[in-house]
């Protein structure tokens, strides 16, 4: 398991020089490409030998993203500060192989996060529902009705996102956080939690439904899994084809002042990478992950001295610690041949970023890579992309925040920006 305080490897070298190289797309028709790398990599740092084009800029509020066989990339939009009617799926297409995309369509209803493309059909997840658009091969817009296959999800306050994953068996995996922080009895300092905390009823988990379903509400599907706060992080790993997220831990520790200084605070508890497996509990609220102690703790509010598990022994370990408050929403299990091998099977991570890591600074706002070795993460985690945010690592002052990460058909890696509206395509060009 992963210790927060271990030896993290971090590439901060960033091709920058304004280049123009052909390689060749792995598993792609297409047999060469000539990408232009930006001069500055549209603003990110980088490993040696890798380079970014700005494949869309100024498109709203991008989330989460999925890339189709003939490279077209689907983006689930949010509303945005700058445009409250930009929301649904923007579709992007490059036509000449520059890695910026020339084409842009629009198309479908709802504020989301969720998008996956599965048997024909693009699924969106909104923050109430789950939708589906018959989508003809090689087209950038859907043909017929929008097909309604969830309705009615809870909608939460804090965590309202529907990220979502289907599998071969066309089982559709939906994430429903939770309404809170920590199933406080009041939304107060040292209130104490519920116990039992009602909210996993319907909240803090994810469901199981039918993807090809139609109309189906939450009381139709299945509580796949529980005890996990808000995973918007949710991804299909295709080594193994099991499912996968990184969680968003509990904030707040410092309000038990009398075990946790501001600067502890700061530092839990972990942000947690877990294989999500069918009837497992992961701990929430009753548990947080220690990346000290490396273990599960009982939480405050229902008990906890800061290092007894009590209950929390035994729920569900995470696979890997990473650290608190960074807030990880897209997660990418790269299968592709033009990164390094050694990238290969491993998870790419894309955080958000922290807002209450004071007194200490905040953290966040980049990709980080961890290597997986037979179904498990092995060695410490790497920051692989950053300076996202630019001068001011902040919230409210961060030029870009990263949200969402997936693989084109040629081994490229696409991140998102939620905040600036900002899409990057990132390539390896050796060196």
């Amino acid at each position: 398991m992963q210790n927060r305080h271990g030896v993290i490897s971090v590439f901060s070298m960033a091709a920058t020089a304004l280049a123009v190289v052909a390689f060749a797309f792995a598993g792609s028709s297409s047999e060469a490409s000539q990408a232009s790398c930006a001069p500055d990599n549209g603003g990110i740092t980088l490993p040696h030998g890798f380079c970014a084009t700005v494949f869309a800029d100024q498109v709203g509020s991008p989330r989460h993203l999925t890339v189709a066989p003939n490279g077209d990339v689907f983006v689930a939009l949010r509303r945005s500060r700058s445009d409250s009617a930009s929301f649904g799926v923007l579709a992007l297409r490059d036509t000449n192989g520059d890695g910026v995309a020339d084409v842009r369509k629009r198309f479908g209803e709802g504020a989301g996060t969720g998008i996956t493309l599965h048997g024909g059909y693009l699924y969106y997840g909104d923050d109430t529902s789950v939708m589906r658009y018959r989508l003809p091969e090689g087209s950038l817009e859907p043909t017929g009705s929008v097909e309604t296959i969830v309705h009615d999800l809870p909608r939460p306050r804090n965590h309202p996102s529907k990220p979502i994953a289907i599998n071969d068996s066309d089982q559709l995996f939906v994430t429903v956080g939770s309404p809170s922080n920590v199933c406080q009895a009041e939304r107060a300092a040292r209130s104490v939690g519920q116990d039992p905390c009602p909210e996993l009823d319907n909240y803090a988990g994810i469901w199981l439904f039918d993807a090809n379903g139609k109309n189906q509400t939450q009381a139709d599907g299945q509580r796949f899994a529980t005890g996990l706060r808000n995973t918007v992080a949710l991804a299909l790993n295709p080594v193994d084809g099991l499912l996968y997220g990184a969680v968003h831990g509990r904030d707040r520790l410092n309000q038990w002042s009398d075990l946790f200084t501001d600067e502890q605070n700061a530092e839990l508890p972990s942000e947690t990478l877990v294989r999500i497996d069918q009837g497992k509990d992961y701990g929430w609220p009753y548990c947080y992950h220690d990346p000290q102690l490396g273990r599960l703790v009982l939480a405050p509010e229902y008990g906890g001295d800061g290092r007894r598990a009590g209950r929390c022994a035994q729920m569900e370990e995470p696979l890997a610690a990473l650290p608190a408050h960074w807030a990880p929403n897209g997660l990418l299990f790269y299968t592709g041949e033009q990164f390094p091998e050694r990238y290969r099977g491993g998870a790419f991570i894309a955080f958000h970023g922290s807002w209450n890591r004071a007194p200490l600074p905040q953290g966040g706002y980049n990709v980080v890579f961890v290597p997986f070795v037979d179904g498990r993460p092995r060695g410490d985690y790497e920051v692989f992309a950053d300076g996202f945010a630019g001068e001011d690592v902040s919230p409210g002052g961060a030029a870009h925040r990263p949200s969402g990460v997936a693989q084109g058909p040629d081994g490229s890696v696409y991140v998102t920006d939620d905040r600036s509206g900002r899409i990057w395509r990132i390539s390896y060009i050796g060196g």
